[in-house]
């Protein structure tokens, strides 16, 4: 080997070698010369690649702030799509294969809640309509455990414990069940036990608006605070029950918007009781099936845990019993005002983080109880309103976030007259009828019983008359002007709510009033109605019923002007029929009166009582007319009746005015502003 390298010349070992990498011995036009330098740029360039390659995978940071930024916008993109009410199959690509809905509808089996509704039959005298439907709804429950369920963690054992837990839940929610339906076999929801029942009228509303508040995905404004606030956080909404009264609504349509907005919500149901179930559903709002264990374990996660009602006591002593710690994360919303809800409730308020109140007079009249009792609260209260949802707002033609250029609120105006005309009908009402109505569970403190013994008064008080006495009345007040008839009821009407008022004066009155009983032309005969729900409501009283029922038997003219309507979410056709709405609650009044706003937004003037939150809401004399408590109140209002009967004019000025203060004050942006404040104040922060 040593022999072979010595032979090779040393020009040819080094010389040459080095000759030919300068390139000195090689001239520039030679075949060598542009071979190796030819060869030299597309090196470098190979060279130069190679490094950036290097050099990035050497720079492992860059490397994973690249993978974590692609993973958070996918995480971003996929929780966007699932808050803001995409379907999971259609989302998840699995909508085409059958298959998958055969697995589904198997694996989801023991978690469906099957409604039927009874058929109900409207008679009205002049038509006859049938409304039934069979709706199959799946409710979304979570399963005791882990949130996120692990095919591996589960034992035997662990399956075992979990049917044990599925089976108690269904045992007991069939006997109540069985006993809310042995209360209703009771009374019937048929014609022959409320003469006249009607409605509910959503297929007429889905028909001549073209439009269904199903098809809604969402109404969050984007840009606001509120959504700033809540997006990606996890909150807890504790319900006392699911019926379809303020309370549940109210917190049913909070889970929604905060859903809307991002934000992961799941509820505590502490009674079953009630027909939200399905609307829960169809909202995507994850009902927790326990409410203690697992509801304790999803609160102490949570950013915050609204409880939406006084009656939520018992799981807030609870919860902060298993968790210390937890009553400052708890912002109670209480939507009660009467001493019993206060004591039961006295032995937590002060453990919380922040009481909220729905009025000013609530909220003094709770701070009044908790002086009484030496409870020093942990924070100021906050006031947060009740507000009228999108849905309702939309059909009222109220500006929203649900108008289009094709549903504008011109448009909806006009659309909102012609589903008037069409539920008026099925009612079998005439276009000079006046609707008064009043939506709210019957019980004693609604005082549904004083407006059928107020209607009483009108209907024995001021008897239609004929068209000769009608000629006759008209030719000797023929000189008395509208404005001045509208003064003077309105100054018996301050003065009978004062107490001065005497027999006599209500002699002198009604003579007065039986002049003004038709309109200016005097052809036609004025008639009032009255409609009254919510009919099979899980929070009405079945003794109360039993006894406007018995009352309207007794008086025969009086229950052929009264219908009844069933308990439903669909209210915008029943407020775009009436004419008038009746806030009669007894005792310390409503507390705000969520319904009352709503019938404001339709352009309604309100008859409210003089007391709690009606007192606040209604401008006497301005968007409604106000009476006292009682028996002392019915004689008041049926005059007020009576007024608005024969004065069109004023029941729409007042009805005008009461729209304006909705705008003002009480629509969904008024509400969330709000509660900015509270989120601000109570939510953990990050």
């Amino acid at each position: 080997m040593e022999e072979s390298v010595s032979k090779v010349p040393p020009s040819l070992r080094l010389g040459s070698f080095k000759s030919s990498l300068s390139g000195r011995s090689t001239p520039k036009s030679s075949p060598t010369f542009r071979r190796l330098h030819s060869s030299r740029t597309p090196r470098r360039e190979a060279t130069s690649g190679a490094g950036g390659i290097q050099w990035f995978r050497s720079n492992r940071l860059v490397y994973w702030l690249l993978l974590i930024t692609l993973w958070a916008y996918l995480g971003f993109y996929v929780q966007s799509r699932w808050a803001h009410g995409h379907k999971k199959e259609e989302f998840l690509g699995f909508t085409g294969d059958p298959r998958n809905k055969l697995l589904d509808a198997e694996k989801n089996a023991r978690r469906d809640l099957l409604a039927d509704d009874s058929l109900v039959a409207v008679n009205t005298g002049t038509n006859k309509t049938q409304v039934s439907s069979d709706r199959k709804f799946n409710v979304i429950l979570a399963k005791k455990g882990n949130e996120v369920s692990s095919r591996k963690n589960r034992s035997k054992r662990a399956r075992r414990n979990l049917h044990k837990m599925r089976g108690k839940p269904k045992e007991k929610m069939n006997n109540e069940i069985s006993d809310t339906e042995d209360q209703e076999q009771e009374i019937l929801l048929t014609n022959s036990t409320y003469r006249l029942l009607v409605g509910p009228f959503g297929s007429v509303e889905d028909r001549v608006l073209e439009w269904s508040p199903e098809k809604r995905s969402g109404t969050c404004d984007r840009k606001g605070h509120f959504a700033r606030l809540v997006w990606s956080r996890r909150l807890v909404l504790v319900f006392h029950e699911l019926s379809m009264t303020g309370a549940p609504i109210s917190m049913m349509e909070l889970a929604t918007e905060l859903l809307s907005c991002g934000a992961t919500v799941s509820a505590v149901v502490l009674s079953k009781k009630g027909g939200l179930a399905s609307e829960l559903a169809r909202r995507r709002i994850k009902v927790l099936e326990d409410g203690a264990d697992l509801s304790f374990k999803t609160a102490m996660k949570a950013d915050l845990v609204i409880a939406g009602s006084a009656v939520c006591a018992s799981w807030i002593d609870q919860y902060i019993a298993h968790f210390p710690a937890g009553g400052s994360q708890i912002a109670w919303w209480i939507m009660e005002n009467r001493r019993e809800y206060f004591d039961r409730s006295k032995l937590v308020l002060h453990r919380v983080k922040m009481l909220i109140f729905l009025s000013e007079l609530q909220s003094k009249q709770w701070l009044t109880w908790c002086l009484e009792e030496n409870i020093k609260l942990r924070s100021q209260p906050a006031l947060v309103p009740l507000a009228v949802n999108d849905e309702l707002a939309f059909v009222a033609g109220i500006p929203c976030s649900l108008n289009t250029p094709s549903s504008s609120p011109e448009k909806m105006l006009e659309k909102r007259q012609l589903l008037r005309d069409a539920v008026r009908k099925e009612m079998g009402l005439k276009d000079n009828d006046m609707l008064v109505m009043s939506l709210s569970s019957i019980n004693a403190g609604k005082g549904q019983l004083f407006l059928l013994e107020a209607a009483h008064l009108f209907i024995d008080q001021y008897p239609l008359q004929t068209g000769s006495e009608v000629k006759k009345s008209l030719d000797i007040r023929h000189d008395h002007s509208t404005l001045g008839v509208k003064h003077h009821l309105r100054g018996l009407v301050l003065k009978s709510s004062n107490g001065d008022l005497s027999s006599r004066d209500l002699r002198t009155r009604n003579s007065h009033r039986r002049k003004m009983l038709f309109d200016s032309q005097g052809t036609e005969e004025q008639a009032l109605k009255v409609l009254i729900g919510s009919v099979g409501s899980k929070s009405n009283k079945i003794s109360y019923v039993k006894e406007i029922l018995r009352f309207l038997s007794q008086h025969a003219k009086l229950s052929e002007s009264v219908l009844w309507t069933p308990t439903t979410t669909r209210l915008a056709s029943l407020y775009s029929a009436a004419d008038v709405y009746v806030m009669n609650s007894q005792g310390l009044g409503e507390t705000f009166g969520r319904v009352t706003v709503e019938a404001m937004a339709f352009g309604l003037p309100v008859l409210g009582t003089d007391a709690g939150g009606t007192k606040e809401i209604v401008d006497h004399n301005v968007t409604g007319l106000l009476h006292p408590m009682g028996h002392p109140g019915t004689q008041v209002l049926a005059e007020n009746l009576r007024f608005l009967l024969k004065n069109p004019s004023a029941r729409k000025q007042m009805g005008m005015e009461g729209r304006k203060k909705v705008e003002r004050n009480y629509l969904k942006k008024h509400m969330y502003k709000r509660f900015v404040e509270v989120l601000t104040r109570c939510m953990r922060s990050r």
